[in-house]
């Protein structure tokens, strides 16, 4: 068989059902291979011929003049059979089939897809799908995507796998609208007819773009591979995993979206982290831990610290580290000395640390700069959770930015509240320095224990 790496680094595209009609997907697709970088040439097919913004379309494959390495197909579920059959004897090394209508709609569409299947198997062509978006390959400008813009194409180093159609191309869009979350491959995985989670699991783990390993599954259908290939990855590379259909009726949905079939879900999270995976409860975790182990550097220990302007956030957020099995930190006689520089009070200078009301003495800078700078060179606390609330003028995070840069020993998250300008103005600035900021800080008590696990599991190897 054909193996990936040479299906992701494809060098010519052929987009088959490429439509004379600028606002169909297939020519869609074309303007945007054209406009987002990909330097390989692209060849429209289209049975009647003709042209589409001013690219001409070909009749067939046999009359595209240069070799295919990767085919998108881009029509119903009927010729596909046919038209993998054609890349077969054209020697092409993958294809991507977007339509819905095979497995997961009933006996006809199963039909076709064990045809295809068969195909494939026959000539070792690579297929993906059907029902998906499809490919991302940041380091070369390759999309199948017609939904890609020229920004999902900025190289970066989250690998995601996604096992649903649309899911893959919504989400790198939004990941991509972040400062710091920039894709470096992205595989829509579909209904797995050929290509599964274990394929693209494997490749990723031994991309050297990639750092950090997102997946969205509804079903493992290799279960002990997969196992096998996720304990070889996380010695790489942490793998971060987003499981759909963990409930009856979520499984119901599961099998009529991507022909997905069931497994008990306690049986999988153990499995899961016997092989060292870790798995989020949502695409906000999701995104979150991305972010905590891309932006920061892992935890040395199961201390936090926590600052506050808001008592209710970090009673909040100190239940939720009770939860995850960690430890609120107790300050050293030197940080609580230097504390008491800028906090007047010494309850409101134990562990939460509490800005209200001596920043309205000292100014909002020297307060937080002193006390973060306190904790960050205090070795009874192996990481910050910084909740403030968003000041206008994101400039007033300038210094605690610097000090962070300087000190980068511990992850130090933040969470904002506030008016949504200020908020957003503040959260663009922190994260364009690389600096995770949170909706709540519960959920960066979340990312902590996700990354002191890895940690815990890095160390052990």
């Amino acid at each position: 068989m054909v193996n990936l790496e040479e299906v992701l680094g494809a060098k010519s595209v052929a987009v088959i059902g490429a439509s004379r009609d600028p606002s169909k997907p297939g020519a869609m697709l074309l303007e945007v291979l054209r406009n987002t970088g990909f330097k390989g040439p692209v060849a429209g097919i289209n049975p009647q011929g003709g042209s589409v913004n001013g690219l001409k379309l070909y009749r067939s494959l046999e009359e595209v003049p240069f070799q295919i390495d990767l085919a998108v197909m881009l029509i119903p579920p009927r010729f596909v059979p046919q038209a993998v059959s054609a890349c077969a004897e054209k020697g092409v090394k993958g294809v991507v089939i977007s339509a819905e209508g095979f497995a997961e709609a009933g006996p006809e569409g199963a039909r076709i897809q064990d045809e295809v299947y068969r195909i494939l198997r026959s000539c070792g062509m690579r297929g993906f799908g059907p029902n998906t978006l499809g490919l991302v390959n940041t380091s070369t400008g390759l999309t199948t995507s017609y939904f890609a813009t020229a920004r999902m194409l900025q190289p970066g180093s989250v690998g995601f796998a996604a096992q649903s159609g649309i899911f893959v191309g919504a989400l790198l869009r939004y990941l991509s609208s972040m400062e710091g979350l920039r894709l470096s491959k992205g595989i829509g995985l579909g209904n797995k007819m050929d290509v599964n989670e274990c394929d693209a699991l494997e490749y990723l783990s031994s991309d050297t773009q990639t750092r950090i390993i997102g997946m969205y599954l509804e079903d493992v259908r290799e279960g002990r591979r997969f196992l096998e290939t996720a304990r070889r990855a996380v010695e790489k590379k942490p793998v971060v995993l987003l499981k759909g259909a963990t409930t009856p009726q979520g499984a119901m949905a599961s099998s009529s979206h991507t022909a997905s079939l069931a497994v008990e879900d306690r049986v999988m999270d153990g499995a899961l982290k016997q092989a060292g995976v870790i798995r989020v409860q949502s695409i906000e975790e999701l995104i979150s831990s991305l972010k905590g182990f891309l932006s920061m550097p892992l935890p040395k220990g199961d201390k936090i610290a926590f600052v506050t302007y808001s008592g209710a956030q970090a009673i909040l957020s100190i239940d939720q580290a009770a939860r995850q099995g960690l430890q609120v930190a107790r300050f050293s006689e030197s940080t609580l000395l230097r504390l008491s520089q800028v906090i007047a009070t010494e309850a409101k200078a134990a562990n939460p640390v509490d800005l209200f009301p001596d920043m309205m003495v000292h100014g909002f800078q020297r307060t937080s700069t002193t006390i973060l700078e306190a904790l960050l060179e205090d070795d009874g606390v192996h990481s910050v959770v910084f909740i403030s609330f968003a000041v206008e003028g994101p400039e007033s995070y300038g210094p605690l930015v610097e000090l962070i840069r300087e000190r980068n020993t511990k992850p130090v998250f933040f969470s904002l509240l506030g008016a949504k300008e200020h908020l957003e103005a503040c959260r663009d600035f922190l994260e364009g320095h690389g600096i995770p900021c949170f909706a709540y800080p519960e959920t960066a008590v979340k990312v902590i224990s996700h990354m002191l696990r890895y940690a815990s599991l890095s160390e052990a190897a």
